[in-house]
């Protein structure tokens, strides 16, 4: 479970002191401190079920949701995740795990996320298709289709078969809400190859 000082505090209404009470809880080990003002009830909790509530609004992305998906052939350990206006990279390094945080743009930001169920608890996932647009986002603009098919699949290491399985249509309607170099190209080299 997830919990805030605010629901602890309410929870321990009756105590003079609820600051106290709640210290006391982290040192028994009946809660975990994750950030300031977050305690998870278990400390084996999974970071992917946190991420959201550590900052938000976000939803996990980039290297993790490529990973999650199989488009990358590594496991990834850092809970990549995207937010709107921020304006600059959060970090957050916690006994549960690294949390990074980066802006992706506001228009495309709502599309494309899907809710999973895990027992008690949710978390939001870029579906591979905004993945794959969320991390062209943030890598450096290339020129020409010939570097863009190297940077998919060289540089970034999307495995192709895995590629050739994403619903091409949904791809081109997520990339034409970035408005970049690489989502133009990625268009083109979609439209090129079917």
């Amino acid at each position: 479970m997830i919990i805030t000082t605010a629901m602890l505090t309410d929870s321990l209404q009756n105590y003079r002191y609820p600051a106290n009470k709640i210290a006391r809880m982290v040192e028994a080990g009946n809660i975990f401190p994750v950030v300031r003002g977050l305690y998870a009830s278990d400390d084996k909790m999974p970071g992917y079920l946190l991420a959201a509530s550590i900052y938000g609004p976000s939803y996990l992305s980039f290297d993790y949701a490529l990973s999650y998906w199989e488009l990358i052939p590594e496991a990834v350990y850092t809970y990549t995740s995207a937010t709107y206006d921020k304006k600059k990279r959060k970090q957050f390094e916690t006994a549960f795990g690294l949390f990074t945080y980066r802006d992706v743009p506001k228009s495309a930001y709502p599309f494309g996320i899907k809710i999973i169920k895990e027992g008690n608890h949710i978390f939001f996932i870029a579906e591979p298709e905004k993945a794959i647009c969320d991390k062209l986002y943030i890598v450096p603009p290339v020129t020409n289709l010939l570097a863009f098919e190297d940077l998919l699949f060289s540089d970034l290491r999307i495995d192709r078969d895995a590629f050739e399985r994403l619903n091409m249509e949904k791809l081109i309607n997520v990339a034409e809400l970035y408005k970049t170099a690489n989502h133009r190209l990625l268009i083109r080299y979609l439209r090129r190859a079917n």
